[in-house]
């Protein structure tokens, strides 16, 4: 059953699933979780409604995991993790897959790789049941190119084929990704 909260941007606090940020943790090793509270924070290093992540600066960390409040705030989350990937972090964010949206076509569509999940995710937030979302959901990854990144001594193995593989073009490395997140929805 699907809670009537997740339809709307009442609560802010869902959790990202543990076995979904598990794995790309493993592939891209976050150094910040820019949008938490320290009831769902992933990483030490974390900023909470009382940061205000959107004014802090979040290159210093290289790479940033982002689970952004669902609302209408969405755009402005999505075009600063835009803004710090254009200072050179790596940007890796679980947002609805909203392709209808105003903030999808200005922040997303065409400039960062983009990988759709399979199934619907479920959220937990504390003293709540885990809930299935009533949308699907996507990974947008902001910053170097999937392709350069899949040489990289975390994602070798993880999502290129393994130890000395060859890197991939953009859509087979998006491809590659979404293999590997298959089984985390």
């Amino acid at each position: 059953m699907v809670q009537g909260s997740l339809y709307s941007s009442r609560n802010c606090d869902w959790e990202t699933p543990q076995a979904l940020f598990d794995t790309l943790h493993a592939m891209f090793a976050f150094r910040l979780d820019a949008c938490a509270n320290s009831g769902n924070a992933k990483l030490k290093r974390f900023f909470s409604p009382a940061d205000d992540a959107l004014i802090q600066d979040w290159f210093p960390y290289r790479r940033v995991w982002l689970n952004p409040p669902y609302g209408r705030d969405i755009g402005q989350w999505m075009a600063k993790a835009r803004t710090e990937s254009a200072k050179g972090a790596l940007v890796a964010a679980l947002v609805p897959a909203r392709t209808d949206t105003r903030w999808w076509h200005a922040e997303v569509a065409g400039v960062a790789n983009v990988t759709f999940l399979r199934g619907r995710l479920k959220f937990t937030r504390p003293g709540a049941p885990p809930s299935t979302a009533p949308f699907p959901s996507a990974i947008v990854i902001y910053g170097p190119r999937l392709d350069a990144l899949l040489d990289s001594p975390n994602l070798r193995g993880a999502a290129s084929g393994g130890a000395g593989a060859r890197p991939r073009a953009p859509r087979r490395a998006g491809r590659a990704l979404g293999r590997k997140l298959r089984g985390c929805a």
